[in-house]
């Protein structure tokens, strides 16, 4: 007579079978993930060694710099011929979205390692962006009656011809209809 042995839910190779196996440990929440339901993710290149890395996953830094170094911005106000007061020109400025793989951000000093208690803590990094408060808001602009801002094709009011933008007498997507001049008789 054989004797089975006992495996204590253990396969024949030494494994622990399907149904008695126990849910891995994570180390965060969301897997270091921004996924959510989604199967799959698009691919970025990561700025500084341009690794694949999931779009949700890489970290992501908004940079905005003055397109001349602060060393030069004087030497060029000072050659300008418009005015040096206070409505003085803008020098244009850069934007650029970095995406950092995991590897190169903690070595940049992007993100940093935390403790398992400090990890808990989602709320987000302070926002450094200074605040333009003689700009006005796209809420405050004014209303249509049908409740939409009174907008072209970019977003710009209907009014202007700028870039993106419908020209004022035509009446494009977005832009408010004008009322045709009625026949004489």
């Amino acid at each position: 007579m054989t004797q089975k042995r006992r495996n204590n839910g253990r396969n024949k190779h030494g494994s622990l079978s399907l149904l008695s196996r126990s849910k891995m440990t994570q180390k965060r929440r969301n897997n270091g993930r921004n996924k959510h339901g989604r199967g799959h993710v698009r691919a970025v290149r990561c700025t500084n060694c341009a690794r694949c890395v999931p779009k949700d996953k890489s970290i992501k830094k908004f940079v905005i710099r003055n397109i001349v170094e602060s060393a030069a911005v004087r030497d060029i106000t000072e050659a300008s011929v418009y005015a040096q007061e206070k409505g003085q020109f803008a020098l244009p400025k850069l934007y650029a979205k970095l995406h950092y793989c995991v590897s190169c951000a903690i070595h940049s000093k992007v993100v940093r390692n935390r403790s398992r208690e400090a990890r808990r803590d989602r709320t987000p990094p302070p926002n450094f962006r200074p605040k333009r408060d003689d700009a006005p808001r796209p809420r405050d602009q004014q209303q249509r009656p049908g409740g939409a801002a009174n907008t072209g094709f970019g977003g710009a009011p209907a009014a202007s011809t700028g870039f993106g933008s419908a020209p004022a007498a035509s009446t494009g997507f977005g832009a408010a209809p004008t009322a045709a001049p009625a026949a004489t008789a």
